[in-house]
């Protein structure tokens, strides 16, 4: 009877133990009221789901925005990212989600404004010498134009929402180099990409500090599981539909962005 009695103590002591744990993880969510801004991936594009409402600007249930909401269940959620936004369509479209009772937002911005999606088609397209021209290009305009668009649209958010802890992530690189790809373009052209990451990656950064806005970069949980990575791949090459191509799939999404953001909250 004794043993029993014991057997019985304990096991509801555990019972206790994971109700207690649950309540807590739920309630560490409670009051929150959170806004997901940002580009495509932000919105989860290439990592598929979309959800109907959204449009061209395919947000995925995939996303890690929607990921973290489903774990955590906050007070409130409005995922307003969008496929292929820039600084400006934050401001024009998605901004007005803010408000003062917004207490978390989550962002990733800057790679459309300085030319991402044209970038890669000239590197897979075109030559060695176009792709190396088109980066620099992109490079010139993250180190020299896209500062003022980030501290002005950072700001902006401050206004709009000067409760809110800002979480704002960065971009993976695209390729491992040396990789295990037999096919496709040249290792030139894969270190060209990943530079202007690191070159963007670097920008933002500074940029987020100076707000005072938490930075996550996420380029070390995405090594080796690069576009022709030693790991389970997390981001697409090439692929169908077309727009899906380099962006991080499912994988990324809930393996690499998901961990970063939930790390900055």
């Amino acid at each position: 009877m004794t043993r029993v009695r014991a057997v019985t103590v304990a096991l509801t002591a555990a019972a206790l133990s994971i109700t207690t744990l649950a309540a807590a993880t739920q309630a560490s969510a409670a009051g929150v009221n959170y806004v997901a801004l940002g580009d495509s991936y932000s919105a989860g594009v290439g990592s598929g789901s979309y959800t109907s409402e959204s449009g061209s600007c395919s947000r995925s249930t995939n996303a890690y925005p929607y990921l973290w909401k489903n774990s955590h269940a906050p007070t409130s959620f409005k995922f307003v990212a969008c496929s292929g936004a820039t600084t400006n369509d934050v401001l024009a479209n998605q901004i007005s989600s803010l408000s003062s009772t917004t207490t978390l937002i989550s962002i990733t911005i800057g790679g459309n404004d300085a030319g991402f999606a044209s970038t890669m088609q000239t590197c897979v397209l075109s030559s060695e010498s176009s792709c190396l021209s088109a980066v620099n290009t992109a490079k010139s305009y993250a180190t020299n134009t896209l500062p003022g668009k980030l501290s002005n649209l950072y700001a902006q958010m401050k206004s709009k929402a000067p409760n809110a802890h800002v979480v704002v992530l960065g971009y993976p690189h695209l390729y491992q180099v040396p990789g295990n790809c037999l096919v496709g373009i040249s290792d030139t052209k894969r270190t060209a990409i990943n530079s202007a990451a690191d070159t963007l990656d670097s920008v933002i950064s500074k940029q987020a500090a100076a707000a005072g806005f938490t930075f996550k970069d996420v380029r070390s949980i995405f090594s080796t599981h690069e576009i022709c990575g030693s790991s389970s791949q997390w981001l697409n090459s090439t692929t169908l539909p077309i727009s899906d191509s380099y962006h991080p799939n499912s994988s990324g999404q809930a393996y690499g962005y998901l961990p970063s953001f939930s790390a900055g909250v």
